[in-house]
């Protein structure tokens, strides 16, 4: 549970702000994802929970403290960051944070039709199926497993969006 909770935490606060925005007040997509997510406000708040930095120090931390909750929830945020950093081409943050505001601008993009998607968003989607399935093969009972089925559909549904209507204008 620690490792799945560490696994959403870098992307919690884009989930929130941007959840709020679109459902609560009501602000269009466009506004939300052409210009709220480039704000500095959001950006502060994204160089934050995507640095490589705070998680690095908070891993060996947790590594240090022998916490093995700890080391699953740091270690799967460190992990989050690792894998988002090479697939952000003009949207990344600045992992780098608090020593540095660089950006690094990706190639490629895991939604981005322009930079590689087609590819990358399919590569998504097998491992997240594949990952389902050990974790089913874990025997987790009737609601763990039902609850995995549920992020599967979702990410499935996100993988969809990314390959069909997020088309770079």
């Amino acid at each position: 549970m620690a490792a799945f909770v560490g696994a959403l935490l870098p992307d919690l606060s884009l989930y929130l702000m941007a959840g709020v925005s679109l459902f609560l007040l009501s602000i269009p997509p466009q506004i939300v994802f052409d210009e709220l997510y480039f704000s500095d406000a959001w950006q502060t708040v994204f160089a934050i929970d995507n640095s490589f930095i705070l998680w690095g120090l908070l891993l060996g931390g947790a590594i240090w403290r022998r916490a093995p909750w700890a080391v699953a929830l740091t270690g799967a945020a460190f992990l989050h960051l690792c894998l988002d950093f090479p697939l952000h081409h003009d949207d990344g943050r600045p992992h780098f944070w608090p020593l540095s505001g660089w950006v690094f601008e990706s190639p490629f993009s895991y939604w981005d039709r322009d930079h590689g998607a087609m590819w990358l968003a399919p590569i998504e989607g097998a491992a997240a199926s594949a990952a389902a399935v050990i974790l089913w093969q874990q025997r987790l009972g009737v609601v763990l497993g039902a609850f995995v089925a549920i992020l599967l559909l979702a990410e499935l549904w996100i993988v969809r969006q990314w390959l069909f209507f997020f088309i770079d204008a």
